[in-house]
């Protein structure tokens, strides 16, 4: 199987996947394309996999939130950056029900702010904290908060790291749940 990019020289760059990989890759998703972000063919999958089992796509934040991903965010994202995507994504898109806007119609991406997402992981460390009397959740640990799946494990490594960017309100609503940083 061949690409588009990078094989053309027959040396790989970093990064290349050796062409086993890909075959792979292919047979798991015949839908695959390493030249597409990563994040927007899951994205693409879980909304597929969504409709294929007689959803409609969500219209707005947090209607749909599908393995962590707030779909509504990513349909409008696809929207409003229609003209950037390539023809092909284009067509799975309108495939799905997700059309261009129309003539005149402004579309901005949506996107919580960083105070909304702040309190939602926090809203979660809470509700993790309580059930289970600590924070040390397992990276990989996806808490559910109203039908929203957070990424609760990942947001307090992320948080350890960047302790010292933290304001000292964030960090005293951590320490009050005992977080070990």
């Amino acid at each position: 199987m061949s690409y588009p990019y990078g094989r053309t020289t027959g040396v790989p760059y970093a990064g290349e996947l050796s062409e086993a990989r890909q075959d792979a890759l292919t047979e798991v998703d015949p839908g695959w394309y390493p030249a597409w972000e990563i994040g927007w063919q899951r994205n693409y999958r879980l909304a597929l996999t969504h409709v294929k089992a007689s959803g409609t796509l969500p219209t707005g934040v947090g209607e749909l939130v599908v393995q962590g991903e707030d779909l509504g965010v990513w349909v409008a994202g696809q929207r409003a950056g229609w003209d950037r995507l390539m023809p092909t994504q284009q067509h799975l898109l309108s495939t799905l029900g997700i059309e261009p806007p129309a003539e005149g119609e402004t579309v901005g991406p949506v996107r919580r702010t960083q105070d909304e997402r702040w309190n939602t992981n926090l809203t979660a460390a809470r509700q993790f904290h309580t059930r289970e009397g600590h924070l040390r959740s397992a990276r990989g640990h996806l808490e559910d908060v109203d039908g929203e799946q957070v990424r609760l494990g990942a947001f307090l490594d992320n948080t350890r790291r960047r302790a010292a960017k933290l304001s000292p309100e964030r960090r005293a609503a951590l320490d009050e749940l005992g977080m070990r940083w």
